[in-house]
């Protein structure tokens, strides 16, 4: 069993859902329900999944749990779009959020990769 706490992929999966915390305050109330909800939780996913993963206690549960996290990254990458696309982040925004979910989509990658030449 892993902390996850001590995951370099899950400090940054951490940092990004406290950034789309914080950006989706800003997005009309009648997305609250709506994209708001979709891309916090979305976000928040690909952290939970890690730290669930890591509690699993095998390596092909931890993969397991790694490509959930995966699938959520490709979700918020894509809402995150959307939210330019509809004026809600600027282009800036969205590129800094991008980078950081491509970053964490490599840094997940690499720790599939890893667990798998393991086991």
């Amino acid at each position: 069993m892993r902390d996850f706490k001590e995951l370099k992929v899950w400090q940054k999966a951490h940092q990004l859902v406290l950034s789309v915390y914080k950006i989706t305050r800003s997005f009309p109330k009648d997305e609250m329900y709506g994209l708001t909800s979709q891309m916090r939780n979305a976000s928040t996913s690909i952290a939970s999944n890690i730290a669930e993963g890591s509690g699993r206690g095998t390596d092909p549960e931890m993969v397991r749990f790694l490509w959930i996290a995966m699938g959520s990254a490709a979700e918020i990458e894509y809402r995150l779009l959307l939210a330019r696309d509809l004026a809600y982040i600027d282009g800036m925004i969205h590129e800094q959020l991008t980078n950081e979910v491509t970053q964490i989509k490599r840094m997940l990658t690499s720790f599939i990769q890893k667990l798998k030449a393991n086991g």
